[in-house]
């Protein structure tokens, strides 16, 4: 039975630059032909980021999701063409080092490659200068070349996109300003424009760094910052580059000086050269001149020469010949910045329809508009977004002064070197813990996340170290790392140890339809008696892990979860049920606190402070209660993510520091020492337990993921359950799993992301991997062919090298959980 046209969903997008356009080919490939693009400006350059953008399109990316998105971009653009000219040149990619540092960033960034599935290599100097011959050789250490990167005509793409989406019904209108988005009971009806009125069910929010400026009129926030970016061409060089073939604009690859923040590409006979390396400009959206104001167009302000000086003298030293050429034509580009510089996709949480396609790059554009189009027309995408979900950020990052803080420091850092643990600088610090002043008297080393301070060792521990060996460690993976981590990871145990857990989010689930409701979105069997703690599965509809939780079930009708992110919250939000009162959601984690005591002491220590039963009888494993520990009323929990014995014990924010200097006192006697992230991360991977956003996302089933005991099918349903048993015998033997690694020399470490080679062939990538102290050798998960067995082994690419490690059974510590059950 076909379907009416009032069956078709109506969406209005807003912006038809690269995004647009590509979203709207995208959503009408699926079916949602009823499709309006508008824009302010006239539709062959609309003017913002697209119509000035170089097109460098360049796939590696530490982020899977970035590059994953790169690739499409790169295979869709290379399918397209108009009147004969192809909307993507495939010269290629050359990023070189002037510095050791950078040489080996490079071969980091080659494993990168290997592990996401993009073809590079690692080139010597010489063969850097065969593909741009003008080089100075005495400043080029070596290259990383990717042959399929290449340059992106942007209009070009938008063209041959904006044919395809009208042959199959949609519509684009140039000149139309959008004035108001309509909006009815928490959900959109359409868009307001000088021009009329277009009534719609979805609006896509695309318009670049105007992004802000739509979000307002529909009482959305949308976290980037509009920065300027300096572009500039030379004078034409025939004589040192010569003619290129007509139409082709470049015979070289796309080249980055990362070292110096530039980067060059060929435009015939002049060279284009982008530069970072000036002070952030920001750019107040509010205030861009509307198109027929702009001098040139509203995204191409004025070239600010004294910004641009340093960089050219950088070029020229890197391309001597460019000292006999100058700058010809130059501009201030903007274009978006995020606080983490990721896109922003998604439907918003205050405005129902209401969706972004946000701080989206040409690199990255038709990739993001196909995962965009995937889960508007189908509730999910086929790539892991949570990276770029728009609900990843915590309230205070949303606000102005973080988005520009942060957006203005992405800029300066788009071609640093930053290691995976690298704390921002600043706003620091933002969010501390109850135990923050206590921490800091121990000699806390301070990491960040969610914009919290973590703890990952305190010096006041390096007299543990002392006596402890260790192999030594290369530059890289002794950064933000302490051999304290190790005596931290032996007090746990061996003794007694506080961990700090307070940045972990603590949901509140309360109603007479709370169980109901929790059923119906795990994956476990939540049906248990009051006290009751359960690990469970949050699924999307295609079996895909959104997130791990802990539920504790501490009356008929009160859950408390822990989960991961902000995003957890918005999706049980946007599932709970209508009935008034029947569910009630709520995060509590900024008002309570939390420290887990663990290790083989945890119960001498706690036991004397409270007049109830903590022996394993009388406080089982997985089990909760109310209780105090001396003035202080906590909720207990019996959870050890350590591998210990232990407890989560939680309290309200105001009776933290109460709780902390209780616990402290008392397990003097039990010489209890403060143990931090660096230590916990180690222990939790030796007992095989998982990390959801590294070791599992959405790409991922339970049975994959080794999570299977976690999904009670005969429970009734719950989100994900259909797909769950449409795998038939594929879920008890997956194509992939995650894979315990151990590496053969207890002097290798590897971090995390790297490629794994089995039989010589990349077969898969790590996902998580820490030093097990324990364990005596570096343990490491990863993504890998299900039929690899225990004993079977592989090499794991670390920087060029190849470490040798061997599949191994998990859990590689205490498998019979006598410990954690004593």
């Amino acid at each position: 039975m076909s379907a009416t046209p009032r069956d078709i969903p109506r969406v209005v997008i807003i912006g038809a630059g690269i995004v647009g356009c590509s979203l709207a080919d995208e959503l009408t490939a699926r079916g949602w032909t009823d499709v309006t693009v508008l824009d302010q400006g006239p539709l062959d350059a609309p003017g913002g980021s697209t119509s000035h953008a170089p097109g460098l399109v360049f796939r590696t990316s530490p982020s899977r999701t970035l590059t994953a998105f790169a690739q499409y971009t790169v295979e869709k653009l290379g399918s397209l063409s108009v009147d004969g000219v192809s909307c993507f040149q495939p010269v290629g990619g050359l990023e070189v080092a002037t510095t050791t540092e950078r040489l080996a960033e490079l071969r980091r960034r080659a494993g990168l490659a290997s592990s996401w599935g993009v073809r590079g290599e690692l080139i010597t100097p010489q063969e850097c200068l065969k593909l741009w011959p003008s080089l100075n050789e005495e400043r080029i250490l070596g290259g990383f070349h990717t042959p399929g990167d290449g340059l992106a005509r942007a209009l070009l793409a938008c063209r041959a996109q904006r044919e395809r989406a009208t042959a199959r019904g949609a519509r684009f209108l140039g000149r139309h300003t959008v004035t108001g988005i309509g909006q009815l009971g928490g959900r959109v009806t359409g868009v307001v424009t000088d021009r009329g009125d277009f009534p719609a069910d979805h609006v896509v929010s695309a318009a670049g760094f105007w992004g802000p400026v739509i979000g307002r009129l529909a009482g959305v926030p949308v976290p980037l910052l509009p920065l300027a970016h300096q572009y500039v061409r030379t004078a034409p060089l025939p004589e040192l580059y010569g003619a290129v073939a007509p139409r082709a604009e470049a015979s070289r690859p796309i080249l980055r000086h990362q070292d110096r923040d530039l980067y060059f590409r060929e435009h015939t006979d002049r060279i284009g050269i982008g530069s970072y390396a000036h002070r952030p400009l920001p750019v107040d959206p509010f205030t861009v001149p509307a198109f027929d104001d702009a001098p040139v167009m509203p995204s191409s302000l004025p070239f600010t020469e004294e910004d641009f000086a340093p960089s050219w003298r950088d070029a020229t030293e890197l391309l001597p010949p460019l000292a006999a050429s100058r700058v010809e034509e130059g501009f201030n580009g903007v274009f978006s910045f995020t606080p983490d510089g990721m896109p922003l996709l998604g439907e918003s949480r205050e405005l129902t329809g209401f969706w972004l396609a946000e701080a989206v790059w040409v690199t990255h554009s038709a990739g993001a508009a196909r995962a965009v189009a995937e889960w508007m027309t189908g509730g999910r995408a086929a790539t892991d977004l949570h990276e770029c979900d728009i609900d990843r950020f915590e309230d205070v990052q949303r606000s102005p002064a973080y988005v520009e803080e942060r957006g203005a420091r992405n800029f300066a850092e788009v071609y640093d070197i930053i290691h995976p643990l690298q704390p921002m600088e600043r706003p620091r610090p933002l969010r501390t813990g109850p135990f923050h002043a206590r921490q800091r008297e121990l000699g806390a080393y301070f990491l960040e996340g969610g914009g919290w301070e973590r703890p990952h060792w305190y010096e006041a521990n390096a007299p543990l170290a002392e006596g402890i060996s260790l192999p030594g460690r290369d530059a890289w993976s002794a950064r933000h790392w302490s051999p304290v981590a190790a005596a931290e990871a032996r007090a746990t145990r061996e003794g007694v140890a506080l961990y700090d857990m307070t940045p972990l989010r603590r949901l509140e689930v309360t109603g007479p339809g709370a169980l109901a409701f929790l059923q119906r979105m795990t994956t476990n069997n939540l049906a248990k008696k009051p006290g009751a703690v359960t690990y469970t599965l949050l699924l999307d509809e295609a079996g895909g892990i959104r997130s791990d939780l802990t539920v504790a079930r501490l009356g008929p009708d009160h859950f408390q979860i822990g989960a991961n992110s902000p995003a957890d919250m918005e999706w049980l939000r946007r599932h709970a049920p209508d009935a008034p009162g029947s569910v009630q959601i709520r995060d509590i984690t900024s008002g309570t606190c939390c420290v887990g005591v663990w290790g083989p002491l945890a119960r001498a220590l706690v036991q004397p402070l409270t007049r109830d039963d903590f022996s394993h009888e009388g406080f089982g494993y997985f089990r909760a209660r109310r209780t105090h520990l001396g003035f202080v009323p906590v909720t207990a929990m019996r959870l050890s993510y350590v591998g210990e014995l232990g407890w989560e014990l939680y309290t309200t924010a105001d009776l933290g520091a109460r709780l902390w200097d209780t616990l402290w006192e008392a397990g003097q006697r039990h010489s209890v020492v403060a143990a931090g992230r660096s230590a916990f991360n180690s222990l939790r991977l030796e007992k095989g337990y998982r990390a959801w956003g590294h070791d599992m996302t959405t790409e991922h089933t339970p049975y994959e993921a080794g999570l299977g005991f976690a999904v009670r099918m005969d429970k009734g349903e719950f989100t994900g359950r259909a797909a769950l048993a449409a795998l038939g015998d594929r879920a008890e033997r997956p194509e992939r799993r995650l894979t315990c690694l151990t590496l053969d020399d207890p002097a290798a470490v590897v971090l995390g992301k790297e490629p794994v080679r089995v039989d010589g062939a990349i077969a898969g990538y790590v996902t998580s991997a820490a030093y097990g102290y324990t364990v005596g050798r570096c343990v490491a998960y990863a993504w890998l062919p299900g039929r690899l067995t225990p004993g079977t082994g592989v090499r794991i690419e670390y920087f060029g090298e190849q470490f040798a490690a061997t599949v191994a059974e998990e859990p590689l510590y205490d498998p019979r959980m006598t410990r954690i059950r004593s």
